[in-house]
């Protein structure tokens, strides 16, 4: 069933739809233009988001142009599409989405759109969402486990290998190379964690978009909030985190970059905890800003929990 925020959703989507359709039509026209000397001619694979963009490039290398529908520190959840962006869409070769429920907005965004699509998340274990409105429906944050990533990384290379058969092997070492990365980003983790006693190997967050890390890492997830929180933090909540942190003795805690950290402050001030530093989930940052890249986001937030959680940075443990 759908719940209120995607029905919401989908009727916003159906109106930009038809706002669009001249907007289509006219750029479908231009797209039969001649090229002009010097036009990137490649195939164009169009993502949802930055972090699926940026994966993407990864693995497609020079042979595709992979561009974002949304921007730097967009919110992909509740995300508007504009009519630029249908036209956009319209001239694309494929079109990548996370899926899981992440971008209630898609399933109207394409409709009557002749551009196939893949879904990256195919395949990955769901963690459900514990509570509130969303609650038994996945948890979308697969990407926030390098592990789900070499999935992401696999489906890619099936999708661009159908778009551009004669550089499938071109995408497949590119592949290999981006998920040997990938682990070795996880198995820091995991080996930093390890000498923690159990119950001190929790993630404690203000949003839970970490479940398939901890799943996959052998933390506890300890959170505010389930997901995609729309009002503030009840006391109930913080008290509840508060007594899990000062019951297990929890070292650190933390909380993304795209909310506030007030609530996970209250938590700080009442226990023994130290706050721990931001993680970023949802978006990349622009070039010059701390995550520029999926590998980057990943890295930092491992970097960061391992410090809060050890007293160590990733690279001295």
């Amino acid at each position: 069933m759908l719940t209120p925020a995607l029905r919401a959703a989908r009727r916003k989507a159906s109106r930009i739809v038809a706002a669009g359709l001249a907007l289509v039509t006219l750029a479908s026209l231009t797209a039969c233009a001649p090229s002009s000397e010097g036009e990137d001619n490649r195939p164009v694979v169009l993502t949802t988001f930055t972090v699926l963009a940026d994966i993407a490039r990864q693995v497609a290398g020079d042979e595709l142009r992979v561009e974002s529908i949304t921007k730097v520190g967009a919110e992909i959840h509740g995300y508007e599409p504009t009519p630029l962006d249908i036209a956009k869409a319209s001239e694309a070769d494929l079109i990548l989405d996370n899926g899981m429920n992440l971008e209630a907005w898609f399933e109207q965004f394409v409709s009557g759109m002749d551009v196939p699509h893949a879904v990256v998340s195919d395949g990955v274990e769901e963690v459900p969402i514990a509570g509130d409105a969303y609650a038994g429906l996945p948890n979308p944050h697969a990407w926030m486990s390098p592990l789900n990533v070499q999935l992401y990384v696999d489906n890619m290379v099936t999708a661009f290998s159908d778009l551009a058969p004669t550089s499938a092997s071109v995408f497949e070492e590119n592949a290999a190379a981006y998920k040997a990365e990938l682990q070795a980003v996880h198995d820091e983790l995991v080996a930093a964690i390890e000498p923690l006693p159990a119950s001190q190997r929790a993630l404690v967050t203000c949003e839970g978009a970490f479940s398939y890390l901890t799943r996959d890492a052998g933390l506890d997830e300890v959170y505010i909030w389930p997901v995609n929180a729309e009002q503030q933090a009840t006391p109930q909540q913080i008290a509840g985190v508060i007594d899990h942190v000062r019951d297990n003795d929890v070292p650190a805690v933390f909380c993304e970059s795209t909310v506030s950290d007030a609530p996970m402050r209250q938590v700080v001030d009442a226990t023994d905890a130290e706050f721990g530093g931001t993680l970023y989930v949802d978006s990349l940052s622009e070039e010059d800003g701390p995550v520029p890249s999926y590998l980057d986001l990943i890295r930092h937030d491992v970097d960061t929990i391992v410090a809060g959680l050890t007293g160590k940075t990733g690279s001295e443990s």
